[in-house]
């Protein structure tokens, strides 16, 4: 048999082969998706990793849906094929599906977290929480005591003690480990007793710990029946609670404001500041779709949290100070809805004020009256492009703020108008370029700046907000200054010492695995003990001191 005749005798050998090939406008559709997806992993849309990363995610699910709607019902492969391809594909996925559940996302949006489904998370599987007999005294305060969000001068600095550099690079003795509620509330610690606040399965509790072991001492329940829930955000309460005078304060994710009796957890009062609004549940996770996470801040004979309000009508406030000793108000003040930051204590020209970052605005009221005293634009909304960095007073007279999502940080320099009071903030410099701080705060020291930057840890210069150096990728995690040390806590659960020094990037003197899983949690260092959390496991370490 010729050639030819053996050609014409078997029809697939005469098939045109273009039949069987990719067509053209798949194949530029292929090349234009691969160029766009390598673009935004080296550009920042608006200067935020999260929207490139999240624009990625979507370009690739758009190109593999196409893809598959091509392979299905247009291409050239035989009948069979497709099908089967089509039937091994959707078995992985559904086989992936029963065994794993999404619990979330990472803080730079680039991966979802799995867990599994053949066990309940760890803040359901807890147990009741079981108390226990030991006297507490929360009176009874210490010098190394951090007795609230960032420390008890909210500012991030531990003072009194300093770590031993030479044996950072040891692992430290565990004092414990162990499951935990969900949440990313952080520690307060007085006196060798740490509270924070957590959700076990439908459950919100404020819990108080013995630092040296983890014992439950006692637990408190602020919500009951109704968990909240976030793909975005994740699960549980995300304030922290504060403590004075033997007394523990704390605010629930749907804005329970109480103050609870810190040798037994019993409330001394309560307050609903959602209901004070007259706001509904559904009204409240409608306008605060990742709750609410300003910490409780406390000054002199009051108690200072965000209140909020409804824009639709209802009365709003940005922030409201209450009695310590019976929770009736003292005052609220401001006409913008809260963001994420917490109210922080600030004393600009010898006047002391409140300042509040809200939404769109960051705003300072009087500390006696809650009269709005200055305003500036600080683009942000609570679900949103939220901003969680605190406003932090520079010497006397200047203000500096920071946030993520592309926006970076300022320096303002506050003048005082003595005739009415009031403040007119100019600012000495911007920068959306230096400390986009997403999840986190910064720390000072000398003439710098020192945070992480999307998850970069960066140091600024003060004076002039032009950057020193910048290194090391530890994720949307924390930060502390112990003295000359930067305690990094990373979203990993790693806890890493760094030099805060401006003249060597990123000197890492020792570094150990603290806690396992997302860790978004701020936490605490109180004299030698280091208090962690997130959303799954809570650990206490001692520390290596010089002395």
């Amino acid at each position: 048999m010729s050639a030819t005749e053996a050609l014409s005798s078997n029809p697939a050998a005469t098939e045109p082969p273009t039949q069987r090939r990719v067509p053209r406008w798949i194949a530029v559709f292929w090349g234009v998706a691969a160029l766009l997806i390598a673009f935004l992993s080296l550009y920042e849309v608006n200067g935020d990793p999260g929207v490139s990363n999240l624009l990625r995610f979507l370009l690739g699910n758009l190109t593999v849906i196409v893809s598959l709607a091509w392979f299905l019902t247009t291409s050239r492969f035989a009948a069979r094929t497709r099908l089967t391809v089509f039937a091994v594909l959707a078995g992985c996925l559904a086989l992936f599906l029963a065994f794993y559940r999404v619990e979330g996302v990472r803080g730079d949006l680039a991966f979802f977290n799995f867990s599994s489904r053949w066990g309940a998370p760890a803040w359901d599987a807890l147990d009741a929480p079981a108390t226990s007999a030991r006297t507490v005294d929360l009176e009874r305060q210490t010098p190394y005591d951090f007795t609230g969000f960032q420390g008890s001068n909210r500012d991030g600095l531990v003072t009194g003690v300093r770590l031993a550099h030479g044996r950072l690079a040891e692992a430290p003795e565990t004092l414990w480990r162990q499951p935990i509620g969900g949440g990313w509330s952080g520690f307060a610690v007085v006196n060798g007793f740490a509270a924070t606040v957590e959700q076990r399965d439908a459950t919100e509790l404020v819990t108080l710990y013995d630092v040296d072991t983890g014992a439950l001492i006692w637990s408190h329940v602020l919500e009951e029946g109704d968990a909240f829930a976030s793909v975005v955000a994740g699960k549980g309460p995300r304030s922290t609670p504060a403590i004075a005078d033997g007394v523990v304060y704390a605010v629930s994710v749907y804005g329970k404001l109480v103050a609870l009796d810190g040798s037994s957890g019993s409330p001394v009062w309560e307050r609903d500041l959602s209901s004070d609004q007259g706001l509904t549940r559904e009204r409240e996770k409608q306008l605060f779709a990742y709750g609410r996470a300003g910490s409780p801040l406390v000054v002199g004979d009051r108690v200072v949290v965000p209140l909020g309000g409804d824009p639709a009508g209802g009365p709003i406030a940005s922030v409201a100070a209450y009695s310590r000793a019976d929770g009736e108000l003292y005052w609220s003040g401001g006409t913008q809805l809260f963001n994420m930051a917490s109210p922080q204590w600030l004393d600009l020209g010898g006047v002391e004020q409140i300042a509040m970052v809200n939404e769109g605005s960051i705003n300072g009221y009087d500390m006696e009256s809650g009269r709005e005293l200055w305003g500036l634009e600080w683009p942000g909304r609570t679900s949103g492009d939220s901003s969680v960095s605190q406003a932090r007073a520079v010497g006397d007279d200047r203000l500096f703020v920071s946030k993520g999502y592309g926006h970076g940080a300022a320096l303002y320099e506050m003048r005082l108008n003595r005739e009415d009071g009031t403040f007119a903030p100019e600012p000495v410099w911007q920068s959306s370029r230096v400390l986009r701080t997403k999840f986190t705060n910064v720390v000072f020291r000398g003439d710098q700046i020192y945070g992480l930057s999307e998850g970069v840890l960066e140091c600024v210069d003060l004076a002039t907000g032009e950057r020193v150096w910048k290194h090391g990728r530890y994720g949307h995690g924390q930060i502390l200054l112990v003295d000359d040390v930067l305690v990094v806590l990373t979203e990993e659960g790693e806890v890493v010492f760094v030099e805060a020094t401006p003249e060597r990037r990123d000197n890492v003197l020792g570094r150990f695995q603290a806690i396992e899983g997302q860790t978004w949690n701020t936490f605490a260092i109180a004299g030698d003990r280091l208090l962690v959390r997130n959303a799954q496991e809570a650990a206490a370490f001692r520390l290596p001191l010089e002395g």
